[in-house]
């Protein structure tokens, strides 16, 4: 159970760069790679987003801060209304969300309503090694979800397993986030090449009905 039912509902409680931080930057591509849950909330995604979006992706991060429970940090991602996340989504033609779960059946859930962004993502995981599937309840399939808020109207989510995230880093703890290992390096290769192609391809599509119309 959600803590705060909304980002107005949580700054009246939780102070700004004491329990939480919010960093982000825009970028040339039209992609967004952005972590609503980082920091303490669901460790190791905020690190995950901020490798993937190097070079021309624009990237955010909400990330918790405090010592404990900063799961109480935790905003769903259709009532995720934090207000640079949505002003980053709106000029943002395509989002891809990092989020972090306990299940751990496989690697990597896939969800978001770009089935096509999403199939190239599976197989591109999948020939790397990881194990990918979707889930059941994580599918982030909902219009108000963060991942669909970019204005193609459909994204892409990722809901990393916990042991996952814990094969990422030296400890999943904040000083150990700070020492990827090399499967972080993998990850953050595989998912680099699947966006910077994603980029291009939406970039020559938009181009592409600029001509033909």
């Amino acid at each position: 159970m959600n803590s705060y039912e909304s980002y107005y509902a949580l700054v009246r409680r939780e102070v700004s760069g004491r329990d939480y931080v919010i960093e982000w930057r825009t970028g040339r591509s039209g992609l967004a790679v952005m972590a609503p849950h980082g920091g303490g909330i669901e460790p190791g995604t905020s690190e995950v987003a901020r490798s993937i979006a190097q070079g021309s992706h624009s990237f955010y991060h909400f990330d918790g801060l405090k010592r404990e429970n900063n799961g109480t940090l935790h905003i769903t991602s259709t009532r995720f209304d934090e207000p640079v996340a949505l002003a980053l989504a709106a000029v943002s033609w395509k989002i891809v969300t990092i989020h972090g779960c306990t299940h751990d059946d496989v690697d990597i859930y896939l969800g978001g309503l770009d089935t096509n962004f999403q199939a190239a993502c599976a197989e591109a995981l999948t020939n790397a090694g990881f194990i990918v599937a979707c889930h059941l309840d994580f599918q982030g399939l909902q219009p108000e979800n963060l991942c669909n808020r970019g204005r193609s109207g459909k994204g892409l989510q990722l809901e990393l397993s916990l042991r996952l995230r814990r094969r990422l880093f030296h400890r999943l703890n904040r000083a150990g986030r700070q020492q990827p290992t090399a499967l972080f390096g993998l990850l953050n290769d595989t998912l680099r090449r699947v966006l910077a192609r994603e980029a291009f391809s939406d970039s020559f599509s938009h181009v592409h009905g600029i001509l033909s119309s």
